[in-house]
């Protein structure tokens, strides 16, 4: 047994408590197989709600897994819940806010304890949280002043009792110490009460003077020993008083008494008793408690005049087993004593025992051995000794004990072997008594459910099922409805209908009938023909949905009725459609004569099989007839000259179903003598009529298809013709001035301003801005278009090696322009070549007028649409000239376009004159060819196309 002692500045109280360490110990002896783990935690008070408090898990080396498994949970006696449990985390957080000072009041250390159970298999851990002062209160005081009045004979060394400071809070933040403002009369003497609480005394130092001094003024600090520092201050008003010597003095130090929890108000204790040896009222004692503290004001009370003790208020065993009080006696010159009053509290039983539920498991299985662990309970009684002790058992008769193998704790379980289909639940009702007397009792019913197990096949009724379908059913008809029934219950109980796999005539079950899964419902699958399938015999099995699952089997017999379904069919004479199949019957036949025999059968069975032919149509009524039975056709008259010699006969046969079927036949009968009167007769075929009127229906039909197939391609085609031309026509009818292309290294007639190099310029220009672009392209070979106002033809330049002009740096040098070579001022393009004088014809005349601004803009603006079919990108340069050339080349050295068309090369003059521009031609290509030296050159690149130049050349090609 444990104890504890609480100081206060007047009174002492005393705190019993089992021994909680020892019960732990015993515990873990006891349930080894059930407790796993005991950890302890610290944590301050007041902390928020949801901090962490520590890793359970972790801690106890658990998985995660484990706890949601085991349903972890947190078991407590206490009414609140200050802990939770996260089995997601695994981890215990705060769930009520924790005030130590509430929860335990001056106990050290303060700490609550709960286990943690899990199931499955049942382990318990013991859990401790000891909860840590904080410094969150201040020493306070009963009341704000004190008040005392003392003789002005008071020798020096006499002790005054002050008033002792509360604080809520234990250890270091608690009370520390006191401390008595500056005086030049009194001093501070501090004591301890044996449980550890200081309380002060005010001593006398040096003799009061009433004259001198009448009041005296100070202040009392009580100061604790927490971070930060917090501190109580009362006033001490001291008023002399005129010569006492002689103190109250108590006959006992200590008194000790006893006293009955739950006593009535005004139960008398003890009497305290002190004596003063003045005279008069100066020997007058009065007696108080010299601790104000609350509680212990309202549980006694003191008579002020003889010092009796009584009982105020509710005394209570189970929260306070011993009461400390300390007693002052003042006579009326304010000397005072003090004593000490010891109360010790004697138990009753008056509290039942309280039944807690640690751990219960609900549903049980009912395949659970006997023995098994059903739930374990705590069973706790307040009381102490015979009335604190209890013993359990179970009030009705069940399968179920209960089994104790420590004290206060007691497990529950399984006496027998259960079985949920004769009892599906049970209510377990524990009663636990205590040993006082009269003993108390507490009662816990439990409401077990008994889980099912699948320990029951299906059962069906019959072990032989037959059923009648009759042929020609629509597939997906019902046939029988199997149903069976388990005593099993949810998943256990829900029972599916599988078809065995079995063949009937080669084929597999499945594709003649179909099993609803959970009806039981057999169905046809397919269509049956009696005249295939008779009857057929398949296995359903009933099987459960239970962990392993239970089946059982039943034999299915499915017997096919015969339904009317099959006419009759004509075995003779045999219908052909190609040819006539005629009986002859000789004109000397007598009555009775057998002509033909009608043979028929029905693969029906019974009397849908029964047939009867009837005479349906005949030529002659009167001469023949047909047997209702056996079918023979047999004359009923005499056959004479006037009876047609082709006779037509149609005989039905009928079966005898319900309704019936039948079936027709043509028999033709000649009546003749001789073959060739027969043959006359029968030539005619209907069938081949027919077929020559199908052949020429599928001809025509053909032939037509065929002439709107060609008749549509012709108009296609001659549609994209005329689209082809009138897009020809457009182009060809443009306004675009065609500005003749001049090929590389021309040369003009001064032998000025000549380009050493190969180019080709497409200038783009536009009539607003006045501005343009000029593009140079690298050397190449081109076909070059000659054309003039008369006149227009396409020269090829001849070059099959690079020719050494093409180099930068070629010594080669440009030959003279010859006078030849200039057309004369009327064969010139644009409007300076209308004229033209003697001197320009004959080539000795100088370079024409310079072109007027609007034709340049002209001739520019059709050269960069029409003329370009080398392009290659331009680099920084002068006027948009690659940089490789002088930057001193300008639009000067361009030739005029409108005037003169120059063929690099060549000597050739071309005129206006059609022969004269032949013979030009011809000695200009005599002229072009290069040198022998130079011949052997590589020839020059060829410029790349751009998609503009293509689509030029394709337009000139389609022109």
């Amino acid at each position: 047994m444990s104890c504890g002692l609480r100081a206060y500045s007047g009174w002492v109280k005393w705190r019993f408590g089992c021994g909680h360490g020892l019960l732990l110990l015993v515990f873990h002896c006891f349930f080894c197989c059930l407790v796993s783990g005991h950890i302890r935690y610290s944590i301050p008070e007041e902390m928020k709600k949801g901090s962490l408090i520590g890793n359970v898990a972790q801690d106890l080396g658990l998985d995660l897994k484990r706890l949601r498994s085991g349903r972890a949970r947190i078991v407590s006696g206490e009414n609140i819940q200050y802990t939770e449990l996260k089995t997601d985390k695994g981890v215990l957080v705060v769930k009520e806010r924790i005030d130590r000072e509430q929860l335990c009041g001056e106990t050290t250390p303060c700490s609550f304890s709960f286990e943690m159970i899990l199931e499955n298999p049942m382990e318990l851990h013991q859990i401790t949280v000891e909860i840590t002062d904080i410094n969150d209160h201040s020493p306070t005081f009963e009341s704000e002043k004190v008040d005392f009045d003392i003789s002005e004979s008071a020798t020096s060394g006499a002790r005054f009792s002050l008033t002792s400071a509360e604080d809520e809070d234990v250890g270091v933040n608690g009370l520390k110490e006191y401390f008595l403002t500056e005086n030049d009369h009194f001093v501070l003497k501090q004591h301890s009460n044996s449980d550890g609480k200081n309380y002060a005394e005010m001593v006398l130092q040096n003799p009061l003077d009433r004259e001198t001094n009448p009041y005296l003024s100070l202040k009392l600090i009580a100061v604790d020993g927490g971070t930060p520092q917090r501190s109580g201050t009362v006033k001490i008003d001291v008023t002399v008083l005129d010569a006492n010597d002689n103190a109250p003095v108590f006959n006992q130090s200590v008194y000790k008494a006893t006293v009955t929890e739950n006593s009535v108000k005004d139960t008398y204790i003890t009497t305290v008793n002190a004596t003063d040896g003045d005279f008069g009222s100066n020997s007058v004692v009065t007696y108080y408690f010299s601790d104000r503290n609350r509680a212990l004001y309202d549980l006694f009370k003191i008579n002020e005049k003889n010092g009796t003790i009584y009982v105020k208020g509710n005394i209570d065993f189970e929260r306070d087993r011993k009461f400390e009080l300390r007693i002052d006696a003042k006579d009326q010159g304010g000397l005072t004593d003090s004593s000490k009053v010891i109360i010790d509290v004697i138990d009753v039983n008056d509290n039942s025992p309280v039944i807690g539920v640690m751990s219960f498991t609900s549903p049980v299985s009912e395949d659970a051995p006997p023995g098994t662990t059903i739930g374990i309970i705590n069973v706790k009684d307040l009381d102490s000794g015979e009335n604190g002790q209890v013993s359990c058992k179970i009030e009705q008769n069940a399968p179920f004990k209960i089994k104790s193998n420590l004290r206060n704790y007691y497990t529950l379980v399984t006496d027998s072997v259960l079985d949920r289909e004769s009892v599906s639940g049970y209510n377990i009702t524990v009663v636990a008594i205590d040993g006082g007397i009269p003993p108390l009792s507490a009662r816990r019913t439990f409401n077990l459910k008994v889980s099912d197990v699948n320990d029951n096949a299906p059962f069906l009724p019959q072990s032989v099922y037959s059923a009648f379908l009759t042929e020609n059913n629509s597939p997906g008809f019902s046939v029988l409805s199997l149903r069976a029934t388990d005593p099993d219950e949810n998943q256990n109980a829900r029972i599916s209908y599988i078809l065995e796999d079995s063949n009937v005539d080669g084929s597999p079950i499945s594709k003649y009938v179909s099993v609803n899964v959970e009806t039981g419902v057999v169905q046809a699958v397919r269509s049956f023909d009696y005249e295939h399938t008779k009857d057929f015999v398949f296995i359903v099995k009933a099987q459960d949905g239970g962990t392993p699952p239970l089946s059982s089997n039943v034999t299915v017999k499915i017997r096919i009725q015969d339904q009317n379904d099959n006419p009759p069919q004509i075995l003779y004479p045999v219908q052909t459609g190609g040819s006539v199949v005629a009986e002859m019957v000789p004109r000397s036949a007598d009555v009775g004569y057998l002509v033909t025999k009608v043979v028929a059968v029905d693969v029906d069975s019974g009397q849908n099989a029964w047939l009867s032919y009837k005479l349906q149509k005949a030529t002659d009524r009167a001469l023949f007839e047909v047997g209702l039975q056996n079918g023979e056709i047999r004359t009923i008259r005499q056959v004479t000259d006037k009876d047609a010699v082709k006779q037509r006969l149609t005989v039905i046969v009928e079966d005898n179903g319900q309704p019936s079927r039948s079936a027709t036949v043509i028999v033709n009968v000649a009546v003749a003598d001789s073959f060739p009167e027969v043959l006359s007769e029968f030539t005619d075929s209907p069938h081949e009529k027919e077929y020559n009127d199908t052949l020429t229906f599928y001809l025509v039909l053909a032939l037509a298809v065929v002439s709107f197939l060609f008749i549509t391609c012709l108009v296609v085609i001659i549609s994209v013709k005329i689209y082809r031309w009138r897009q020809s026509r457009i182009l060809f009818h443009s306004n675009l001035p065609v500005i003749p292309y001049y090929p590389p290294r021309y040369s003009d007639t001064l032998g000025t301003g000549t380009l050493q190099h190969v180019y080709n310029y497409e200038v783009c220009r536009t009539t607003d801005s006045r501005k343009s672009d000029c593009k140079f392209g690298t050397a190449a070979s081109q076909n070059v278009l000659i054309t003039g106002p008369s006149s227009t033809g396409t020269m090829q330049r001849i070059q099959s090696d690079k020719s050494l002009l093409d180099q930068p740096d070629s010594p080669v040098e440009q030959k003279p322009p010859n006078n030849d070579w200039r057309f004369t001022q009327g064969q010139r393009p644009g409007p300076s070549g209308a004229t033209g004088g003697p001197e320009v014809a004959m080539g000795t005349g100088p370079w024409p007028q310079p072109p007027t601004e609007a034709e340049q803009l002209q001739a520019l603006m059709a050269a960069a649409n029409e003329v370009s079919e080398a392009t290659a990108t331009l680099g920084p340069g002068t006027m948009g000239l690659s940089t490789r050339y002088s930057p001193q080349f300008t639009l000067q050295h361009v030739p005029d376009y409108r005037q003169n068309v120059y063929i690099p090369g060549s000597t050739a003059t071309l005129t206006s004159n059609p022969q004269q521009q032949q013979a030009m031609a011809q000695q200009a290509t005599q002229q072009a060819l290069p040198p022998p030296q130079a011949s052997a050159q590589a020839e020059p690149p060829k410029a790349a196309q751009t998609p503009a130049s293509k689509k030029k050349s394709t337009k000139k090609e389609k022109k």
